[in-house]
């Protein structure tokens, strides 16, 4: 009878507790077979954004500044979308025309962004912005005008309106307009300390 060669016979004793661990352990991809798989429970709709009425409505009632940043920081970006790609695409470079200060080029590209969208609210606030750094401040208030007809919340536009008011020495205006703005976002405090230094010019002092 022949004998085995040794050499194949300690490999032979090698492989076995291989193929024996093999075969006791489930593999990774086959764990879990033959059991139910947990149920799930009904899935939570995701949380609806709340609506730009109910956001000024919270910035109306909140007496937290910083809860009221977030919410007026919120209320602006809503106000930022124009819904067309093409003026938000002029808006941006007029944007970085303002950083570069050419301030002609950016007043051009918001002239093009306001026509394509004439109805927007924040073109006409930034257009506003524009004719302001040009020392027009005739088309910067006509512009912010515009824009509150459309939107007689934006805050930002009455606040931009009283400073160009005060700036020409019409303090009752300014003061009107401050105080729309306060009543729309009552903790801005740049807005109060206007409020509060044009009043008594423009009320009377208390005697």
């Amino acid at each position: 009878m022949p004998r085995a060669c040794p050499t194949a016979l300690l490999l032979l004793l090698s492989a076995l507790p291989l193929a024996a661990g093999a075969s006791a352990a489930p593999s990774e991809g086959n764990a879990g077979m033959g059991r139910p798989a947990p149920a799930k429970g009904p899935q939570k709709p995701a949380p609806m954004a709340p609506t730009l009425d109910a956001l000024f409505e919270r910035l109306k009632a909140s007496d937290d500044p910083a809860e009221a940043r977030g919410i007026a920081r919120l209320i602006e970006q809503r106000l930022d979308r124009s819904g067309s790609a093409t003026v938000d695409l002029l808006t941006d470079r007029a944007r970085q025309a303002m950083t570069g200060r050419d301030f002609a080029l950016a007043a051009e590209l918001m002239d093009r962004a306001t026509a394509l969208d004439p109805n927007w609210a924040e073109g006409w606030n930034r257009r506003a912005t524009v004719f302001w750094l040009l020392s027009d401040k005739g088309e910067a208030v006509s512009d912010l005008q515009r824009a509150l007809v459309l939107e007689p919340r934006h805050f930002e536009a009455w606040s931009a309106l009283g400073k160009i008011y005060e700036s020409m020495d019409e303090k009752r205006q300014a003061l009107a307009a401050f105080r729309r703005a306060l009543a729309l976002y009552p903790t801005m405090d740049k807005i109060r300390e206007a409020v509060d230094r044009l009043a008594p010019d423009v009320d009377g002092r208390d005697l």
